[in-house]
């Protein structure tokens, strides 16, 4: 029984849980905008939020953290010099969700993530 557990599951077990959310997160960093299912965009958008705030910071220390979540390489690198100036002076609510029809395959509730601004 889950007993009110935080995050959702998905139906996968934690390795691949894991890595489709590093790679949604990841995606959004990279194109600013990606359209999944309703429960993804709502579970990477606190991801993405606390990496955002962290990439405020600037620092060697949270740039490590951000590339041990994201990955190395260009995601870092996007957070860091193009994202996170955006959002200085802004005190949280980097993301928005815009929710979209159902999916025709199997009726999913689908949904658009996007940074704000």
């Amino acid at each position: 029984m889950r007993k009110h557990k935080k995050n959702r599951v998905f139906g996968r077990e934690v390795g691949v849980r894991t890595a489709m959310l590093k790679s949604l997160a990841r995606s959004l960093v990279l194109k600013e905008k990606i359209k999944t299912t309703e429960a993804k965009a709502k579970e990477i958008r606190p991801i993405v939020e606390k990496l955002v705030t962290k990439a405020k910071d600037g620092t060697i220390a949270s740039r490590r953290v951000i590339a041990s979540r994201v990955g190395d390489g260009s995601p870092t690198e996007k957070l860091m010099t193009v994202i996170a100036p955006k959002y200085k002076t802004r005190a949280g609510g980097y993301t928005r969700i815009i929710k979209l029809g159902r999916r025709l395959s199997d009726g999913a509730k689908m949904a658009q993530i996007e940074f704000v601004g």
